[in-house]
């Protein structure tokens, strides 16, 4: 049925006695938003060992309860499986990705004990891919629950490439290559960047546990993401993800950040994040560390293993101030909350999210430099937030985890001072971040406009709100706080029909900005807009566009200090 996007699952349950209850998780650590699995189990049955259908009720909606046995039980369903992400399933007759949690039934109050999976291929598939155990010809076997949610199999045909650092094997397993990906090239390039992170950590955690290997689990199907796992990694990108630069960047950083997780989030990890609880949400305010510093290093790992030039890594910083800075939610939700919030938030957006709401990967990154930056300073560059991961992973990794309190003291500690008012400012408040310190240390600056004096074009209202060519309709799709749109009263899904009664052509989706350059700041026009059917008017005061302020660039008036702080922190530079 790979072909319709169906897996069938036999499931079998050793000897019971008395009611057995199984249930299927609601969610996947790593992606903190409820999915509801089991909306795509079909066909569920249960049998006793002579083959006799047993009957059962549904208890919860991802429980399933078989009442008095006393013997085996073989558990039969059919799983839908076609959502292309990294958190989910799919099967299509060329190949299939499977996530544990979304198809494993399992006994409740029985995961700490072994778990064997025999994968049966169709005709044409060649191979099984996972961080699972094998035990031949198919058959895996993971020690507990946990460690059988966390190893997704890829099934197919997919090209392998094995190499090895600090003696321990890694496989990258390239789905999809579909002779556009460089297969080689880009396994080289994923072992230099597993060597940088080798030599920050100094352990390898995944090195102590059966199979003893890692595996990049590389989808290349036209989507995007990845996810993090104990000895593995599922990530999506583009066949075609080679042939920009900027684009293979991003890819380069994507296996840093999944692969820097095997250290901060699986290893050392917020107490709250284990043990897991598959049913409900599980709550923890220090996302903007295992996430947020997680993607500050992911670009500068990229960085010290020498694939991004100085401008490259400081051009990707600037894009993260800038999303920070043009999202008016930065002032009204702290960091630590937004973390909390994951549930309700960042997985479910909406044309309002950027107006009540921060991403806790880009302002947790930032705050991760900002820190990186306050630590080198304050101990005259002899300890780093390099230090601070070493120190909270020597102390917390394991089955214990840290308190949002205990990191925040181990960072006091490598610093040599108090850090209490960095962390009310940055992560407990909704302040602006105070990039004025780092951007001293390390001789930058915040490159300014350039304008041009002579044949200066008149200067273009501006309104502000995105608009999206839908179906023929020019329609708004998001309005953020403080632009002359969001005064007017301008709402998402409104469609713009005209200004000052001359019509917009939806042909393009600039066609609306072209129409407001006619218009200087300050001048008042009159939109002709759509919304329920209805035709309303409204009215709006233009205003100059703000500048595009946040470029990070060289201070050519930094002394020489400062430019020993910034290659101690970024190393040498490459040749152009």
């Amino acid at each position: 049925m790979a072909q319709n996007h169906y897996v069938d699952v036999e499931a079998s349950i050793p000897a019971q006695n008395g009611d057995l209850e199984l249930f299927l998780p609601v969610w996947t650590p790593g992606s903190y938003m409820v999915r509801e699995y089991s909306r795509q189990i079909e066909g569920l049955q249960f049998s006793s060992a002579d083959g006799k259908t047993l009957p059962f009720e549904k208890t919860r909606k991802n429980r399933w309860l078989v009442r008095s046995l006393s013997g085996p039980v073989t558990a039969r369903y059919r799983v839908y499986c076609r959502e292309m992400s990294v958190r989910t399933c799919w099967v299509e007759s060329d190949f299939a990705l499977l996530t544990g949690a979304q198809l494993f039934l399992a006994p409740v109050g029985q995961l700490q004990r072994p778990f064997q999976v025999q994968v049966d291929l169709p005709a044409g598939w060649k191979r099984v891919e996972t961080g699972l155990a094998m035990l031949g010809n198919n058959r895996f076997e993971a020690d507990d629950f946990d460690e059988l949610v966390d190893c997704p199999l890829v099934a197919g045909n997919p090209a392998v490439y094995d190499f090895t650092v600090s003696g321990v094997t890694h496989r990258l397993v390239n789905e999809g290559e579909g002779g556009v990906w460089d297969g080689p090239r880009s396994a080289k390039d994923a072992e230099k960047i597993v060597a940088t992170v080798h030599k920050m950590w100094g352990d390898i955690p995944y090195a102590k546990y059966a199979p003893k290997t890692y595996t990049f689990i590389n989808m290349l199907t036209q989507a995007g993401g990845g996810l993090e796992h104990k000895n593995s990694t599922v990530l999506m990108n583009s066949r075609w993800g080679q042939r920009a630069r900027q684009d293979y960047l991003h890819w380069l950083s994507l296996v840093a950040h999944e692969f820097f997780h095997a250290w901060n989030v699986k290893t050392l990890r917020p107490k709250a994040l284990g043990p897991f609880d598959y049913e409900n949400e599980v709550y923890t305010p220090s996302l903007w560390v295992a996430e947020g510093f997680t993607a500050y290093y992911d670009n500068l790992l990229v960085r010290r293993a020498g694939f991004s030039t100085h401008k490259e890594y400081l051009d990707a910083i600037s894009k993260d101030i800038e999303a920070l800075q043009l999202a008016p939610g930065r002032l009204v939700q702290p960091l630590r909350y937004s973390s909390y919030d994951a549930w309700i938030k960042y997985y479910r957006p909406d044309e309002n999210s950027p107006n009540s709401g921060v991403s806790y990967y880009v302002k947790g990154s930032l705050v991760g430099l900002l820190l990186d930056a306050r630590i080198r300073e304050a101990t005259e560059g002899k300890h780093s937030l390099d230090d601070v991961m070493r120190q909270a992973y020597k102390l917390y990794s394991g089955t214990q985890g840290y308190t949002e309190e205990q990191f925040r003291e181990v960072a006091e500690k490598v610093a040599g001072t108090s850090l209490r008012s960095f962390f009310a400012d940055s992560v407990d408040s909704a302040k602006e971040l105070d990039y004025k310190p780092m951007l001293a240390y390390y001789g930058l600056r915040f490159k300014t406009a350039e304008v041009k004096k002579e044949n200066k074009d008149p200067e273009a209202g501006w309104m502000g709100g995105a608009v999206a060519i839908q179906a023929g309709r020019m329609v708004v799709t998001s309005v953020r706080r403080g632009t002359p749109a969001y005064e007017a009263g301008l709402n998402t899904d409104d469609e713009i029909l005209a200004v000052n009664d001359f019509r917009v052509l939806p042909d393009k989706v600039d066609r609306l900005e072209e129409r407001l350059r006619q218009y200087s700041p300050g001048a008042s026009v009159t939109l002709l807009v759509g919304r329920r059917e209805k035709l309303t008017r409204l009215n709006v005061r233009l205003a100059k566009k703000p500048a595009e302020t946040w470029t990070l660039e060289v201070n050519p008036e930094a002394d020489a200090g400062a430019k020993q702080h910034r290659e101690a922190w970024l190393g040498p530079d490459l040749k152009s």
